[in-house]
């Protein structure tokens, strides 16, 4: 089982094994109709199996390489293998029960990330919460169908076990840029929001660790949609994703207009916010009011 901190994961291999699979088929001139008949499935399977959606059959696998004409014997046992890794369960489904399926493939994507850009306008960014922060959004997120004692602990530390994100041997970078509002809503009660303010400021000085806020006094800015997360990878296997979570359901983008619209947008964000340098400061007259 792929643990905290690991690199890659089994929702980042699909995603590779995926990429491998699309590009030997264009390059053999197979449509995905007839690549889906070669597997006894459909164009959309084939569609989902190529942007790593679903999990892998390494017969399937076998038989699309025998389709495409791999002569490669080394290549096609190092595709074979990843698709038996891909199926690996990643660390986060002994959480299944309390998370829903949609939020799976995002933390198998955010553990294989090399940058994570993040906007949040309610909450601090999961990453940076401390666990009574986070304890009382978990309350805040299930007032429908309230969680047990031990469920919320559950949850929060899986909060917690995502953080080491950024404390692994080659940590992912953080650059995340919140709005003022954020720091004045008091999550829990004002003694949880002052040592999670506490805490940004230990967290900000960190050499992976980016936090800017965007100051009541700027006004207006663009983003207005609401909270979203770019996560960017150094493997060119991977695409850019844009990860944007509703109340019941989540969207992924990764089409390069998308992707641009929202860099543009994570950019002008960061021009708007207090520079880096000014976050301490705005955290200690946040916490001097409470």
């Amino acid at each position: 089982m792929t643990e905290p901190g690991a690199y890659g994961g089994p929702t980042a291999l699909r995603i590779m094994l995926g990429v491998h699979l699309r590009r030997l088929r264009e390059e053999a001139g197979i449509t995905r109709t007839d690549a889906g008949w070669a597997i006894r499935g459909s164009e959309s399977k084939i569609s989902r199996l190529e942007l790593g959606r679903v999990g892998f059959k390494v017969r399937d696998v076998d038989d699309l390489l025998t389709l495409y004409k791999l002569k490669d014997g080394e290549e096609r046992d190092r595709l074979l293998n990843l698709a038996r890794e891909a199926n690996n369960p990643g660390w986060w489904q002994r959480y299944d029960d309390l998370t829903p399926n949609w939020f799976h493939s995002y933390l198998g994507l955010e553990m294989a990330a090399d940058l994570i850009r993040t906007f949040e306008l309610q909450f601090i960014p999961g990453l940076l919460q401390t666990p009574d922060y986070a304890r009382a959004v978990v309350q805040l997120g299930r007032q429908d169908m309230p969680l047990s004692r031990s469920e919320q602990e559950r949850l929060v530390t899986l909060r917690m076990s995502r953080q080491e994100v950024l404390t692994r041997q080659r940590p992912a970078r953080l650059w995340a840029v919140v709005d003022e509002a954020v720091l004045r809503r008091p999550i829990g009660s004002k003694a949880v929001l002052k040592g999670q303010l506490e805490y940004l400021i230990e967290a900000s000085r960190r050499h992976n660790v980016t936090l800017q806020i965007i100051p009541f006094d700027k006004g207006g800015y663009t983003a207005t949609g609401g909270a979203f997360t770019l996560l960017r990878y150094n493997d060119s296997d991977l695409p850019d994703i844009v990860y944007i979570e509703h109340l019941t359901s989540a969207v992924y983008l990764d089409k390069r207009e998308e992707l641009d619209a929202y860099v543009v947008t994570m950019d002008a964000l960061s021009i708007t916010a207090a520079q880096p340098r000014e976050t301490e400061r705005i955290l200690r007259e946040a916490i001097a009011v409470l």
